[in-house]
């Protein structure tokens, strides 16, 4: 028999019903498979039952943790925070989320419930791929209906709007409905940039234009030039001038400052009359055109090339187009943060499925446009908590006005594409992973083998990036290229590849045996401090092929000059 004292406290009540519905749960399970005739799970499984029951357990028990110190105004023993969010979660700062009993049980309970469900999620018994789309639906889930993000239940929007007698909400309704005619949401102080003004700001000229990118020749910051030019591949879903933010965080800049000759591809975001071009065009009239234009006015039959995340990915399959056609007209290669073997592409792959882009082709393929909009949504939701529902909260909610962020205002500037290209791209990397294999696709008229490129090979990956996986881009080191050194910098996508030295933040790694995995290298490494940029620069000088006079003035005479940097095509606007 209970005691008295256990039967007037309610978390020992509780405890008592759950310990009495997981006997009978067991009992059920027990007699379940005794009928069928199955007997019990197979050696070393587990029956859903049981799991089911093993998770309740789990999950009910720091539930009445924190009830019994709910109800007895004080924290049980160990039970002060039940569940954690993720490392670095902004959305409980404020202090009313651990100091007012209401505000951190709405708090506990969802985190609870989160992790609940994320546990539920990782004992689902299906196949590896399903049980990460599972994961991502259900953290997309999991995040939308945090407390945070609902006005009646985040403290910060009560008390600003306390604060500004309603002006707060009265302003946040106003930013929805400028962001609800615009199409996308706001998350930058747009007025507080201009492209060519305080973006993309290192001087050059545009040599050559067609219907699909402009070229730029940078100015030369020094008497002498490396003798052998550098054409920069950008991603064609975003515009250039994340390499050239401006003053002193320029990767441009930083480029021609070092003696290089700078060229680099300036992407139109598709319109009306770009609206058929496939993969093929975008090979053609991008990086194969701008290889010999740069050949060209340089004097040179070879020149460096470097392609950045998809650019790099175009870059890389014109590099083979070359080397199945026999035409020696690159020095080196350069790939930053670049897919090549799709077999493991991180969340983002998990949104493209065959029914999907069999839809994309169906509506797409034979001619349309791919909204940029589109494509910034899906990226934003691979971190919605800090790039969606951040901003509705700061915006709509507490009617806050927006920051100047170089980076967020660029990763707002979005770049539509056009639908054959896009269809093509999707179907032969993330779905059937083809580019990788010898003569799997036909590009540009010729059955393209990556392995035929044998260029000295520079590969430049991110420890966190949730774009391209750092182990995805060390695969590369097989495929395409010769001799290479790959490098593994801190940080996401974009801050791993955007880091000056003069600011001597972050770190990166370095080892010269590559014969193993990926986890082999990383073991073996070495971190160092600061800027991985000094090491490209010192691998490309040891390919250098001597310097020459720095030219005096841009283009040739076929190529003469057309207009300032940064160009007609990067101020168009998709979005």
């Amino acid at each position: 028999m209970e005691s008295r004292s256990s039967q007037n406290d309610p978390s020992a009540y509780l405890g008592s019903l759950m310990r009495a519905g997981q006997e009978a749960t067991k009992h059920f399970d027990d007699a379940l498979t005794a009928a069928m005739g199955v007997g019990k799970p197979a050696s070393g499984g587990t029956s859903p039952v049981a799991v089911t029951a093993n998770l309740q357990q789990l999950y009910w028990s720091p539930i009445l943790d924190f009830w019994r110190g709910f109800l007895n105004g004080k924290p049980a023993p160990n039970a002060e925070s039940p569940a954690r969010g993720p490392r670095g979660d902004r959305r409980f700062k404020e202090e009313a989320w651990s100091q007012s009993p209401y505000y951190d049980l709405l708090k506990q309970s969802y985190l609870l419930n989160s992790k609940q469900l994320t546990d539920f999620v990782d004992q689902a018994q299906v196949d590896d791929r399903s049980k990460l789309q599972l994961r991502f639906y259900a953290r997309q889930f999991i995040d939308a209906m945090s407390p945070a993000n609902f006005p009646a239940t985040n403290p910060e929007v009560i008390r600003t709007a306390i604060q500004t007698r309603s002006a707060s909400l009265a302003a946040g309704m106003q930013n929805l409905i400028e962001d609800i005619h615009k199409g996308r949401i706001t998350r930058v102080d747009e007025s507080a940039f201009e492209i060519g003004r305080n973006l993309a700001v290192t001087p050059g000229t545009v040599v050559f234009e067609n219907e699909l990118i402009q070229l730029i020749q940078y100015m030369p910051q020094t008497a002498e030039v490396e003798k052998t030019p550098l054409l920069i591949v950008p991603p064609c879903i975003n515009k250039y001038y994340l390499l050239d933010l401006g003053a002193g965080n320029s990767f441009v800049e930083y480029a021609v400052a070092q003696g290089h000759q700078v060229f680099l591809i300036s992407w139109r975001s598709a319109v009306t009359e770009t609206q058929y071009l496939n993969w093929d065009d975008y090979l053609n009239l991008g990086p194969l055109k701008a290889i010999d234009v740069v050949r060209d006015i340089a004097g040179v039959d070879r020149i460096h090339a470097l392609g950045f995340c998809v650019g790099g990915t175009i870059l890389s399959c014109a590099a083979g187009v070359l080397a199945t056609r026999g035409e020696d007209k690159l020095t080196t290669v350069t790939l930053l943060t670049t897919m090549i073997d799709f077999a493991d592409t991180g969340e983002i792959g998990l949104l493209i499925d065959r029914a999907s882009v069999a839809l994309r082709e169906a509506t797409i393929g034979s001619g349309g446009i791919l909204p940029g909009k589109e494509l910034a949504f899906t990226f934003g939701t691979l971190r919605a908590n800090d790039l969606i529902w951040r901003y509705v909260v700061d915006s709509y909610m507490k009617g806050a006005s927006a920051d100047a962020f170089d980076l967020l205002y660029w990763d707002s500037d979005s770049v539509s594409l056009p639908g054959p290209m896009y269809c093509w791209y999707t179907r032969n990397t993330y779905l059937e992973n083809k580019i990788k294999e010898p003569a799997a696709t036909t590009q540009c008229g010729v059955r393209v083998d990556l392995s035929k490129a044998k260029i000295p090979l520079y590969l430049l990956a991110s420890r966190e990036d949730h774009i391209v996986p750092w182990q995805s881009a060390y695969r590369s080191k097989a495929l395409i290229g010769k001799d290479p050194r790959f490098v593994l910098a801190a940080s996401g996508h974009v801050a791993g590849v955007i880091n000056p030295p003069a600011r001597n933040k972050r770190s990166y790694w370095t080892q010269d045996d590559l014969n193993g995995d990926a986890a082999d290298w990383l073991e073996k490494a070495e971190e160092r401090p600061g800027s991985w940029w000094p090491d490209w620069d010192a691998w490309m000088k040891r390919h250098s092929t001597g310097t020459v006079p720095a030219p005096t003035r841009p283009g040739s005479a076929q190529y003469p000059a057309i207009e300032e940097a940064p160009g007609r095509y990067v101020k168009q606007k998709a979005n």
